[in-house]
């Protein structure tokens, strides 16, 4: 019986995954045409949907490969990414061979691929990766050949280049000398990367849709370069901790599993997976299928109870198979391979959570605004109906309509007045905004810099260094708690400001945004307990002051800034964004209502009798349900299933 390939794997998934956010994205441009065309758009909506638009554009899936070096981590993304080129593109034998992190994407901003790679003498820089890239200057790029998959591979192999140093060299790139290996037939010198770091752009289908992966090279690059461990991988989505099925877990892969992976708090909890590689060492055609099959789950129970983790999470597959498999299209060779196994696990729980991260951040917003929209145009119904019957009675006197006409009005006014008071409001909001965006604001971030490099330098040990690092930390928690405290106040001004304006119209869909710095202190705490770690590792001790400060603020205080920078942005934009549904329905019913008003004097004016009228009028009425009709279907295709919601359907319906 023949098996069908996987429909679960990563491609069909991040497919699927793509294309709902594609959807989403015209989607939105179509409410936003809509908005235009029934002359209901205003600044604030545009700028909230557009802001929407770019969320999906720049969305991107961070997997991180982690562990010791001949794990197959980079074998596992040839089978992952680039099986469509027919052979291996990473380098990948024997031994070491990414010798660097290396990031794989694609750039959508240059037209061809491309490698970057950053020297390793970078690192006497004092200067983060983050900062170099930036800096142009400081890379070296080669082109790459997508057209030609033997002369990309070829170029690709600059990762795994190596040199030999004196051992003074390598501790002054900061190195552990215990890591390093002696070079061969050369007395006195150790082998170190030729490259702290490397980007890699490049045309694959996968990377276009927004996969990213970062492969790292092993225990001695996470221990020496803390940006790594500090930023990079945590922000992944998924771990995928790569283990070899025959050896079980190492002295080193514990090492780095509780250094570096081992985290509640990490943004990678939704996807972190053990993968027990090279399974097919155990395959034994002698023992049979049953033996095989027990002694691969009792490694993986094994490895399980060492990590700690869930034994769902421990998947044994061999990448090597996988990879065979999947460029000879040999589908038994690839279900014994259990490549999809993983591929599912990482779709159905990592592309869920982006997923909700869209619907919480994105879809929700539309949503209301559509209820809005849909709100204005069920009253404007109302209003015309009404219209309509009582000319179908005859009683729709010139002095009736003008009648109707004037109370309709009277209530543009009010929405009037309404809007006009808002916007005062909103001046008073955007003054709280201000305090806001002042209390973490880059003067009094900058101030708390200084002070924190001053007393660094003053400091005389490095416990004294330890301690004024931590306090940089106790520092910008108070200035946090003095930002809840006025965002309290502000979250009050914003409650009374929909309270007053509920009171004379029930519009219970109507939600403000909460101002809220949660997240961030939660990042905060994460970056402190790093913080805590790194100054507990003996290496502390025995490292120059000058390059425990460049560390210190190249890893730790960088990756403030980026909060802080967030915070700054969430309250520049929290004025707008608390009022923007009041705003909008407000807006939205003063523009109706001016529209209906005109409608109504216009017919007023009218000589002709009744039926003629009435035919316009129901003209009126059955295109305010064609543009009702547009908006719902808009609503409808928004709400559609995401690819996990559908999956999960199917998978009921299924048992």
């Amino acid at each position: 019986m023949e098996i069908m390939m996987s429909v679960n794997d990563l491609s069909h998934q991040i497919d699927a995954y793509h294309e709902w956010k594609n959807r989403l994205g015209i989607n939105i441009q179509l409410y936003q045409s809509w908005l235009e065309e029934n002359r209901l758009n205003t600044d604030d909506v545009s700028r909230r949907l557009t802001r929407g638009l770019e969320l999906l554009k720049d969305d991107q899936l961070t997997i991180a490969m982690v562990g010791e070096y001949s794990r197959g981590k980079t074998e596992l993304i040839n089978a992952l990414v680039f099986t469509e080129f027919g052979q291996r593109m990473l380098p990948s034998q024997a031994g070491r061979t990414t010798m660097c992190p290396t990031e794989i994407y694609y750039d959508p901003n240059r037209n061809h691929s491309y490698i970057k790679l950053l020297p390793i003498e970078t690192r006497a820089q004092g200067k983060s990766i983050s900062e170099l890239k930036n800096d142009a200057s400081s890379w070296k790029e080669f082109e790459v050949d997508s057209s030609n998959p033997e002369s990309m591979s070829q170029t690709l192999k600059q990762v795994a280049r190596t040199k030999s140093v004196r051992l003074s060299d390598a501790r002054l790139l900061g190195f552990d000398e215990k890591m390093l290996e002696s070079a061969p037939d050369e007395q006195g010198l150790v082998i170190i990367p030729v490259w702290r770091h490397a980007l890699m752009s490049l045309d694959s289908p996968l990377l276009k849709k927004g996969l990213r992966i970062l492969d790292t090279p092993g225990l001695n690059a996470l221990g020496s370069e803390p940006e790594l461990t500090i930023s990079m991988v945590p922000k992944a989505q998924a771990i995928i901790f790569l283990l070899s099925a025959d050896a079980g877990v190492t002295a080193s892969d514990l090492a780095i599993w509780k250094r570096f992976i081992q985290t509640k708090d990490a943004d990678h909890r939704a996807g972190r997976f053990a993968v027990l590689n090279k399974i097919d060492v155990l395959w034994d055609d002698l023992q049979g299928d049953t033996h095989i099959a027990a002694s691969i789950e009792q490694v993986r129970k094994s490895t399980a109870q060492h990590l700690g983790i869930d034994i769902e999470d421990v998947l044994p597959l061999s990448a090597k198979q996988g990879l065979i498999a999947r460029v000879k299209k040999d589908d038994l060779l690839l279900q014994k391979s259990a490549l999809p196994k993983l591929e599912k696990l990482i779709s159905k729980r990592v592309l869920k959570q982006k997923e909700q991260l869209i619907l919480d951040d994105l879809i929700d917003d539309v949503k209301q605004m559509l209820l809005s929209s849909q709100s204005i145009l069920n009253e404007r119904l109302s209003v015309l109906y009404k219209e309509y019957d009582a000319l179908e009675e005859g009683a729709m006197s010139t002095q009736v309509l003008q009648g109707i006409a004037d109370k309709t009005q009277q209530e543009h006014e009010t929405y009037y007045k309404k809007l006009i008071t808002l916007k005062s409001s909103r001046r008073l909001m955007q003054s709280q905004g201000e305090i806001l965006t002042q209390i973490m604001g880059d003067e009094r971030f900058k101030d708390i810099l200084k002070q924190t490099k001053r007393a660094l330098n003053e400091s005389w040990s490095t416990l004294g260094m330890t301690h004024t690092m931590n306090q940089f930390f106790v520092r910008m928690n108070k200035e946090l708690d003095n930002i809840c405290t006025e965002a309290r106040l502000a979250d009050k001004m914003v409650a009374a400001i929909y309270k007053r304006f509920k009171s004379d119209i029930k519009v219970n869909h109507l939600k403000p945004k909460v101002f809220s710095v949660d997240t961030q202190r939660e990042e905060l705490a994460v970056l402190r307990k790093k913080l805590l770690q790194y100054c507990r590792q003996p290496k502390m001790f025995m490292t120059e002051q000058s390059i425990l400060v460049a560390h210190f603020f190249n890893t730790f205080v960088a990756e403030v800034r980026i909060i802080q920078e967030a915070i700054v942005l969430e309250a520049k934009q929290w004025p707008d964004a608390a009022l923007l549904p009041l705003m909008q329905y407000a807006q939205e019913q003063k523009m109706s209502l001016e529209e209906l008003v005109a409608n109504l004097r216009r017919m007023a004016r009218d000589t002709r009798d009744n039926k003629i009228q009435q035919t316009e009028l129901k003209k009126v009425i059955d295109e305010t349900h064609v543009q009702l009709d547009e908006a719902e279907k808009i609503q409808h295709q928004i709400e559609s299933p995401a690819p996990s919601q559908l999956a999960d359907i199917q998978d009921i319906a299924i048992r």
